[in-house]
């Protein structure tokens, strides 16, 4: 029985037709797997806004690409030819080969980068992320290979899973995502510190961004809803900090944007000047001994 169903494989004309079921099946089981999986990640976003499904997405690449790679070694075990080298990939001797072959090669480290990723857990998709110093934005995804952010001008790093786990990471988002945006403003030292604190405190105040973060203790001790220190004594101004609170990183953006401008007009409006770089020029009158020489 056996030996006619080798020679009913084996038969040019079956051959093409049984691959063929073989790579249609893969690819059915591999779009049905997608949508399944695809289909679960909606439902665990609607469950709670901003759901981590860092894992769910890392789960549907591996499956994926574990369905066609199981489905393309059949396919070629089913050509004689091949079939001694598509044995071996299955087998799980031929499995440990392959994986101590891989072990000093990119491909390795950043599969598993990747799952070091997704088990501890550094970032996860979503989060607003800062690597090196020129490299920022939003995570988008976390495959295999490699991590995508896409930054704020719309473009999207790929960085190596391999890289991104060996680099200092930035995260806005881990654990909490209240950020405390500073608001820094220079007067001139004629004008007064006071009145200046109270505008910029007015203005952060008012701004619908802004978050109270004191504790009950606080609140009873009397603490500041919006501490502002003078932190430096410069050349040519009176550099004041404000401390202000808001939810996420992109409100602390547009809440620092939104009160550069209504401090400013309402300095200008009040008479406290912002000062400005002075720069004094003295001509000198040549002297007699030079006019002398003179032609």
């Amino acid at each position: 029985m056996s030996d006619l169903l080798s020679q009913y494989i084996d038969s040019t004309w079956h051959l093409p037709i049984l691959i063929g079921l073989i790579l249609v099946t893969t690819i059915i089981v591999g779009s049905v797997t997608t949508r399944i999986i695809n289909v679960m990640i909606r439902k665990s976003k609607e469950v709670e806004d901003g759901e981590d499904v860092t894992n769910l997405v890392f789960f549907k690449r591996s499956v994926i690409v574990l369905i066609y790679l199981t489905g393309i070694s059949f396919a070629i075990y089913m050509i004689p030819q091949l079939r001694v080298i598509a044995a071996s990939l299955l087998a799980g001797a031929g499995l440990f080969a392959i994986a101590i072959g891989f072990a000093s090669q990119a491909a390795l480290s950043n599969i598993v980068g990747g799952l070091f990723i997704v088990m501890f857990k550094p970032y996860k998709i979503g989060d607003r992320i800062q690597v090196r110093t020129d490299l920022s934005g939003v995570v988008e995804d976390i495959n295999l290979r490699h991590t995508v952010i896409r930054n704020f001008e719309n473009r999207r790093i790929i960085i190596p899973n391999s890289v991104i786990s060996n680099e200092v990471v930035i995260n806005s988002n881990y654990e909490d995502n209240k950020i405390c945006k500073w608001i820094d403003m220079g007067i001139s030292y004629d004008s007064d510190i006071d009145l200046a604190k109270e505008i910029m405190k007015d203005e952060i105040l008012a701004h619908p961004f802004f978050i109270d973060t004191r504790t009950d203790e606080q609140k009873e001790a009397g603490d500041d809803i919006v501490p502002i220190k003078v932190i430096l004594l410069g050349e040519s101004s009176v550099n004041l900090r404000a401390w202000s609170w808001v939810n996420t990183p992109q409100d602390a953006f547009i809440m620092g944007c939104d009160l550069m401008e209504s401090i400013k007009k309402r300095f200008d409006k009040e008479g406290i000047e912002i000062p400005f770089p002075h720069r004094t020029l003295v001509y000198k009158n040549p002297k007699p001994n030079d006019e002398k020489k003179q032609p």
